[in-house]
Parts: structure tokens; C-alpha cells; sequence
């Protein structure tokens, strides 16, 4: 079986300590992950086991394969500070 995650452009997000009331990234929300041997039995495994999405005000969702199947095991973390701080020492 093959992994995918699932993702919507829909919603709004605000970034951390925001005082705007319009959202203020563009980004996409992750809706979930899911097995399945192509994309759309990945779907329907995530609808089944997560039936709290059918009552959310979302409506198109993407769906990406991920490389390993375990995914979550293969993750690696970045830290944006880390470059801000590079960025600065570089710039001197």
C-alpha cells in the first residue's frame, strides 16, 4: 500500500501573536493521512475513519503521494531562526 497526504487550500490561518482580523498566510491546511493502493481508496479510508470531515466546511481536497509509506518516521524538522540567524552573519 502506498501513503498520501491529504490537503486543502480552503480556510484561513494567522500566524502566531497576529492583532489583524484578515488572515495573513496563504497557505494549505494538512486534512489528514491515509493508506490505500491509489489515491482513491486512500480517500475513502480517510473519510471513513475520520468522519468528522464530512462535517467541515471544506470541499476540495488534494491528495499527494508520499515516498516511504512509513512517512511520519522519515520526517525532518527546520527551524526558520536558524536561517534568520545564517542570513545575518552572511549579510556582515
Amino acid at each position: 500500500m502506498k501513503s498520501y497526504i491529504f490537503i486543502t487550500t480552503e480556510g484561513d490561518t494567522f500566524q502566531t501573536g497576529s492583532v489583524s482580523s484578515e488572515p495573513d498566510i496563504e497557505n494549505c491546511q494538512v486534512i489528514g493521512f491515509a493508506k490505500g493502493i491509489d489515491t482513491a481508496q486512500a480517500f475513502e479510508t480517510l473519510v471513513r475513519e475520520n468522519r468528522y470531515l464530512l462535517a467541515t466546511a471544506f470541499d476540495e481536497v488534494i491528495c499527494l503521494e508520499l515516498k516511504h509509506a512509513d512517512c511520519l518516521k522519515h520526517k525532518t524538522y527546520f527551524h526558520l531562526i536558524d536561517y534568520k540567524t545564517n542570513l545575518g552573519q552572511q549579510e556582515r
